[in-house]
């Protein structure tokens, strides 16, 4: 099981939540190749992507052998695209890498998109920090239960 998020220029991306994700899965059918140079990017996402890869490596690159032998939990997959940047990391490494994921998300101006939460939230940066733009909707069920104290 992985933890997989995704950043992305906030401009490119359709603001309201069904329009958001058919996008996302028009991205993620991986059409528009190859997904491993940070120079094709967006400056504001390759200096996401570079600066994400000081505390999470690439995989895909010779130096990862190294992290092998000490925590290979530590590397993360990358997908470079012109409006986006996917990456998945190792389960146990979720929380680290959603902090540092969202705190460079701020610094550099993009949007930010939680794939592994169930609520699929999506975040855009607003005055240097990131604000909640939209999500799933809440079955009649869910928002009953978070009414009556449920979860």
């Amino acid at each position: 099981m992985s933890y997989d998020l995704m950043v992305f220029e906030p401009g490119a991306a359709p603001k309201n939540h069904d329009a958001f994700m058919e996008w996302y899965f028009a991205l993620t059918k991986w059409n528009d190749g190859p997904y491993d140079d940070p120079t094709h990017t967006s400056a504001h996402l390759s200096s996401w992507v570079l600066e994400m890869q000081r505390t999470f490596p690439d995989m895909n690159t010779p130096e990862a052998e190294i992290h092998l032998q000490d925590d290979d939990g530590v590397l993360a997959d990358y997908s470079i695209g012109r409006q986006f940047v996917y990456a998945e990391f190792a389960w146990s490494k979720a929380v680290a890498a959603a902090g540092e994921a969202e705190r460079l998300a701020k610094l550099h101006r993009v949007g930010f998109f939680d794939v592994s939460s169930a609520g699929e939230e999506v975040w855009l940066p607003v005055n240097g920090t990131l604000e909640l733009a939209h999500q799933k909707k809440r079955s009649f069920l869910g928002r009953l239960r978070r009414t009556l104290g449920g979860s």
